[in-house]
């Protein structure tokens, strides 16, 4: 069965998902749905890719590593199990809700790691991601709001990746060149 409905699709989250990571999914497609607006892109497209980014964050490893292992993946992509989800996502997508949208598929696919030279609707994913209001603390939030605002797009994005690596650095975790490369894309 392909689940087609917001509310179906709703309704498959609710039980493939944490009500913690149910609760983001949300918060995440209303803020993608009002940078769309922002940012004069589609409102729809924008809540519904949103909606479904984390479709397969809570899916079992082992389930997930058997769908990476039939995907087409970039060097890097795999340096960390956090990010796997990006990818298995983009294919949970495909296969469960029928998403043909390559945009969209995109956007679900990056929303972790990012990449260099990514459209404005992958951004807007991307931070949408991070920004949310319902699960993502303000302190996080705040300095990226306001370089989003003051600056845009890529200058919030600038500051994700600021931060990130610096959260990398202090827990003593891998970072992955991907991010890396777009850091450096973005000065």
């Amino acid at each position: 069965m392909v689940y087609t409905t917001i509310d179906e699709i709703k309704e498959w989250l609710k039980k493939h998902l944490t009500a913690e990571r149910y609760e983001h999914s949300i918060g995440t497609a209303e803020c993608a749905e009002m940078l769309a607006e922002k940012f004069n892109l589609d409102r729809n497209k924008a809540y519904f890719t949103g909606l479904i980014h984390d479709c397969a964050k809570c899916l079992p490893q082992e389930k997930s590593l058997k769908i990476l292992k039939t995907l087409e993946l970039e060097d890097g992509e795999l340096c960390n199990s956090k990010t796997h989800h990006a990818p298995v996502g983009a294919y949970v997508a495909e296969k469960e809700f029928g998403v043909t949208d390559k945009e969209i598929l995109s956007a679900i696919r990056w929303h972790t790691l990012g990449k260099i030279n990514m459209s404005a609707f992958e951004k807007i994913i991307f931070l949408a991601d991070k920004l949310e209001k319902r699960t993502r603390p303000c302190e996080y939030c705040n300095p990226i709001w306001e370089a989003l605002n003051n600056d845009g797009l890529d200058a919030a994005l600038l500051i994700c990746y600021k931060s990130t690596i610096k959260s990398l650095i202090d827990r003593e975790l891998k970072i992955c060149t991907i991010t890396v490369d777009i850091y450096n894309s973005l000065l």
